[in-house]
């Protein structure tokens, strides 16, 4: 965890201890921290949150492929650049396919990282509160995303129904 990573942790648990008013929203705590000087950005700290930005940014520009799908325009993908490790971007429509095949990669692995800390939060949340019913979480997205592109051209609830008879018959098999 990073330097600024704590120093923001730090800031809410004092944000917590003052007696200000919880829960809170961001834009709060990050008011009371200007206000009482206890966030101060430096130059290294300006640039990562203009990086910060940036990525987001990129993450969030979409374009129309020719098959009339929304997809995303860029893609960061780990590479070596002057010796050491950094994220380049580079956009779906010019990257070649190493940078793409890394991309997707990358992006899955955050996915099943995403997935793992909600399974352990859910069981932790559910152990917690034995006398709930435990809250179910299912991981498996096949369905969801079938539903929402449309099985094999068909409309979503067709799909889900054919999606439903393919279970059944693997599940007899």
């Amino acid at each position: 965890m990073s330097d600024y990573v704590k120093q923001l942790q730090r800031i809410v648990k004092e944000y917590r201890q003052s007696g200000q008013e919880w829960p809170a929203s961001a834009s709060e705590i990050a008011r009371w921290a200007i206000e009482t000087h206890r966030y101060d950005i430096h130059p290294p700290t300006l640039e990562r949150i203009c990086s910060r930005d940036l990525a987001q940014a990129m993450r969030e520009e979409y374009i129309t492929d020719p098959k009339g799908r929304r997809v995303r325009a860029k893609h960061p993908a780990k590479a070596s650049r002057d010796g050491e490790q950094t994220m380049l971007w580079d956009d779906i429509r010019t990257a070649p396919r190493s940078h793409m095949a890394m991309a997707f990669q990358l992006r899955r692995n955050h996915i099943v990282g995403e997935c793992r800390q909600v399974k352990a939060d859910v069981d932790s949340y559910n152990d917690s509160h034995p006398g709930d019913v435990p809250i179910q979480m299912v991981l498996n997205f096949t369905r969801d995303v079938n539903e929402l592109e449309g099985w094999d051209g068909l409309p979503a609830s067709e799909a889900m129904e054919e999606l439903d008879e393919t279970e059944e018959l693997e599940a007899v098999a």
